[in-house]
C-alpha cells in the first residue's frame, strides 16, 4: 500500500528526507502528492495506518501529512506512537482533519503535532503550511546561544530546554513558541503576531492554534508554566524574572 517517489533534481529540495503522506482517500493522496511534487519534494505515500507507520520508522521523513481517520491504525494512534520513539520524535507532523473534528485537533495538538488544515482544503495553502513547518524546523537560530529564566534554560543550539535541569520533549512548534515568547518577555504578544513569527501565517480562524499550543506548552513547563501570562482579548505574555 506504500509507494515511493524520488524527484530528479528540481528547486533545490533534494538534500531532504522525503515527505510522508498518510491518507486513505487515494485522489486527497494524489492530489497532496503531485503539487508537493510541483514544489520540488520527494514524496512517500502510504494509503493506511500501518503502512505509514512502516514507512515513518524505515525512512525518517522530513515531515508526515497525516490523515486522522485511518484504517488499521488511525491517525492519533500514529502520532502518539511517532511522538514516544525517540527515532522519530522530532519529525513534524501535519494534521488533516474534516472541520468538525476540533475535539480530535486538539487531541492531535496534544500529542505532539504541529499543525493542521481541514478539509476540504486548499493544495496552494497545504504545500505553504508544509514549507512553514520546515522553515521552522530547519532555519538556524541568531543571536543568543542559550537562555536561562531562574530555573528554565533554553539552549539554542541543541533545541534542548530543560526544567530544574531535567529535559523536556517539546515539538519544533512548541520550541519556536516558546523562544518568541521568551525572547520579548515583558511585552504582550497577540495570537495574530505569533501565527505570523511562529507558524508562518495569519489565517483567520487559526488562533485556536495558538491557544492549544500554549496550553500545551505550560503542561510541560510544569511549575514554570505560570510564566506565561494569559492577557485577555488580546494573546500572552511571558513575565519578567523580578514580577
Amino acid at each position: 500500500m506504500a509507494r515511493e517517489y524520488d524527484l530528479s533534481n528540481r528547486k533545490g529540495n533534494l538534500h531532504m528526507n522525503p515527505i510522508l503522506i498518510i491518507e486513505d482517500e487515494k485522489d486527497i493522496a494524489d492530489l497532496v502528492e503531485y503539487h508537493l511534487k510541483q514544489s520540488g519534494f520527494s514524496v512517500l505515500k502510504a494509503l493506511d495506518g500501518p503502512s505509514g507507520m512502516e514507512l515513518a520508522k524505515k525512512n525518517r521523513p522530513s515531515l508526515v501529512i497525516l490523515d486522522l481517520m485511518l484504517p488499521g491504525m488511525d491517525g492519533k494512534d500514529i502520532c502518539r506512537a511517532l511522538k514516544f520513539n525517540f527515532l522519530t520524535q522530532s519529525i513534524p507532523i501535519l494534521m488533516l482533519t474534516a472541520k468538525s473534528e476540533e475535539v480530535d485537533r486538539v487531541i492531535g495538538f496534544e500529542l505532539g503535532a504541529d499543525d493542521y488544515v481541514t478539509k476540504p482544503f486548499s493544495p496552494r495553502e497545504l504545500v505553504l503550511r508544509v514549507k512553514a513547518i520546515l522553515r521552522r524546523k530547519e532555519a538556524p537560530d541568531e543571536g543568543e546561544k542559550s537562555i536561562q529564566v531562574g530555573d528554565l534554560l533554553i539552549d539554542i543550539d541543541r533545541h534542548q530546554v530543560s526544567v530544574k535541569k531535567k529535559l523536556i520533549s517539546l515539538t519544533s512548534t512548541e520550541f519556536k513558541l516558546l523562544v518568541e515568547l521568551i525572547t520579548n518577555k515583558g511585552r504582550v504578544q497577540t495570537r495574530e503576531r505569533l501565527l505570523d513569527k511562529v507558524w508562518g501565517y495569519t489565517y483567520e480562524g487559526y488562533a485556536r492554534t495558538v491557544d492549544t499550543h500554549i496550553r500545551r506548552l505550560r503542561e510541560k513547563l510544569g511549575p514554570l508554566g505560570n510564566l506565561i501570562e494569559t492577557i485577555r482579548g488580546v494573546g500572552y505574555r511571558f513575565r519578567e524574572e523580578n514580577e
